[in-house]
């Protein structure tokens, strides 16, 4: 199949190009570069400068192809703003990305007869669960912009759907990390949010220390508990997703995870027996839950996915990509 990777320079995007031309497919990526590279993009996959943002930009890339022979048949989106502290003070700067750049993306779909897409979604659209694991017929009410931005994502898609005969794949996970086995792709970027990477970078002494946000919630260690999945395994969930709705002209919500929590002392303590971590307590970041689990019988009984990757081969992955970076 021909795909459409938007925001395919940037980190689970890319290690979904790589997955979705192991598996044989071809791949366009789209990119702004605002927060990606073109290091980060597969030799084998064409690469296009553009804004999700502009129609034109998408509608140029879904004609050239159609021109060429060989029209897209499924368009995948990674292209939101996704740093939570950061939606709580630029609600609108979130909207505007997350929710007009997908308007606009499904807008040059219908117009270009793409009759299916992929959409990466998150767990922050089900907010404080009630109970431990988060089940895909949970209530959905985030407690930050960027969750609230990713439902209404979701809510688009499914309309779009009816009124167009779109097929669709939304795939909601939980906490991703690790890097691809090649070690040439993984989370590269400035702005680091993401508890594991951040602990590499302590061990690698690129910070000084790691910051544990909050030790009072209400979990056995008083840190936050998170399910940890391996960005390779999220990838593969991709592409047996894309396959799956162009196979069978249908539409699939589910959960990727690990299907287990860990809380964030228990990440540090399990890379401390790796490497040296020095790390602090600093008070709660705005916006986050105490609990977030997956439960993933859904994409284990329809897409045949389970994860293959355990937390030590997760912080193994990304230390070595980041120890690699830094030569």
């Amino acid at each position: 199949m021909k795909v459409l990777v938007v925001g395919g320079a940037g980190y689970i995007g890319s290690h979904t190009t790589y997955e979705l031309i192991r598996a044989g497919h071809e791949v366009i990526v789209l990119d702004n570069l605002s927060t990606g590279s073109t290091e980060n993009v597969h030799p084998q996959a064409r690469f296009v400068w553009g804004d999700i943002r502009r129609k034109s930009d998408i509608v140029h890339v879904l004609n050239a192809e159609a021109q060429a022979g060989a029209p897209v048949e499924v368009a995948m989106h990674f292209a939101a703003k996704l740093i939570v502290p950061e939606s709580v003070e630029q609600p609108l700067a979130y909207y505007e990305n997350n929710v007009e750049g997908l308007r606009t993306m499904l807008e040059a779909l219908v117009e270009c007869g793409v009759k299916n897409i992929v959409f990466s979604s998150t767990a922050a659209v089900y907010g404080e669960p009630i109970t431990p694991e988060c089940d895909e017929g949970d209530a959905t009410e985030p407690i930050n912009p960027y969750g609230e931005t990713k439902l209404a994502c979701e809510k688009m898609i499914a309309w779009v759907g009816a009124a167009h005969d779109l097929n669709y794949c939304i795939l909601r996970y939980f906490n991703v990390a690790g890097a691809d086995a090649s070690l040439k792709i993984g989370l590269d970027k400035d702005q680091l949010t993401h508890l594991i990477p951040l602990i590499m970078q302590a061990a690698l002494g690129i910070r000084e220390k790691l910051f544990i946000f909050g030790d009072d919630y209400d979990t056995p260690d008083g840190t936050c508990i998170r399910d940890y999945v391996h960005v390779t395994d999220l990838a593969q969930a991709h592409v047996l997703g894309a396959e799956y709705i162009l196979n069978n002209k249908t539409s699939l919500l589910a959960n990727l995870g690990s299907g287990s929590g860990f809380s964030v002392r228990e990440v540090v303590d399990a890379a401390r027996k790796l490497f040296e971590v020095p790390f602090e307590y600093a008070p709660r970041r705005p916006g986050d839950p105490a609990k977030l689990i997956a439960r993933i019988e859904r994409a284990d009984k329809i897409l045949k996915w389970k994860p293959q990757h355990n937390l030590q081969s997760i912080l193994k992955s990304d230390y070595e990509f980041r120890k690699r970076r830094i030569g």
